[in-house]
């Protein structure tokens, strides 16, 4: 999904750069978005929320809004951590609901697409006077990618890259790169399978013994991820499938 170029209503703004996903609950809640010469390449966070008609043959994602919105949304400084002021602002700028305004995925629903012109009542809003925030449990695909993999029984590999589903915009799948200990493997790791992550020590540790991993279906890069894939994998660790707990059937695709 890097360098998917996005498109709003009214012509070109950029091509995806990375993700911020929640690591609560594995979303990605925005895509970073490069501009280039539009706006003397200026960094801009685009929400799921409006996001509408993706190609993929062509690489081209469609977002329902216009240019002039999203030149004076709120700014992104990624040198910083994101706040929930900051994104409460980029919300209210955009009439839009929290996505942490609800028990589901997306507050109001499992899918982004519930949010989707559903403004919050003003009086719901947060005040930018607010003295207390709740965390941004935000954090970056690029800065994830490269994390060490500890096992139950130890160290096993790294993250390579990541599995998202374009419908949830959730995380389905981490890509453990083994080559470190299994010469030339990749194997797929749910982050349902994932005991703790360590962001000071850039370790995610899994739930999971080495020997089981080591012998996990073999994931190719060059293969579409199909349904049937994902059957053997979830047979093989003995989980039941995302699919059978939640509304609807997912597609997933490679970051």
């Amino acid at each position: 999904m890097k360098d998917l170029t996005i498109h709003a209503s009214d012509g070109e703004i950029g091509s995806v750069a990375e993700f911020y996903f929640d690591d609560e609950t594995w979303a990605i809640r925005y895509l970073i978005v490069k501009t280039g010469g539009w706006l003397s390449g200026r960094l801009l966070l685009i929400s799921p929320v409006f996001l509408r008609q993706a190609d993929w043959k062509t690489r081209r994602l469609q977002v329902a809004l216009t240019k002039k919105q999203i030149e004076k949304s709120p700014e992104i400084d990624t040198h910083k951590p994101v706040s929930r002021q900051h994104e409460a602002e980029y919300m209210d700028y955009f009439g839009s609901s929290y996505y942490w305004g609800g028990s589901d995925l997306w507050g109001a629903g499992p899918y982004p697409a519930a949010l989707a012109g559903v403004a919050i009542p003003i009086h719901a809003r947060m005040s930018t006077a607010e003295p207390e925030w709740e965390d941004s449990h935000l954090r970056s695909t690029t800065e994830v990618t490269g994390y060490r993999i500890e096992a139950t029984d130890g160290e096993l590999g790294h993250v390579e890259d990541f599995i998202v589903d374009p419908d949830t915009w959730s995380i389905r799948y981490l890509e453990v790169s083994t080559r470190n200990w299994l010469p030339g493997k990749k194997v797929l790791v749910s982050p349902e399978w994932i005991d703790t992550v360590s962001w000071t020590d850039s370790k995610v540790c899994v739930d999971l013994p080495r020997e089981i991993i080591k012998s996990a279906p073999e994931y190719m890069e060059s293969s579409p991820l199909t349904r049937e894939y994902e059957n053997q994998l979830h047979e093989y660790y003995d989980r039941l499938p995302y699919w059978l707990r939640e509304i609807g059937h997912a597609h997933v695709r490679r970051d």
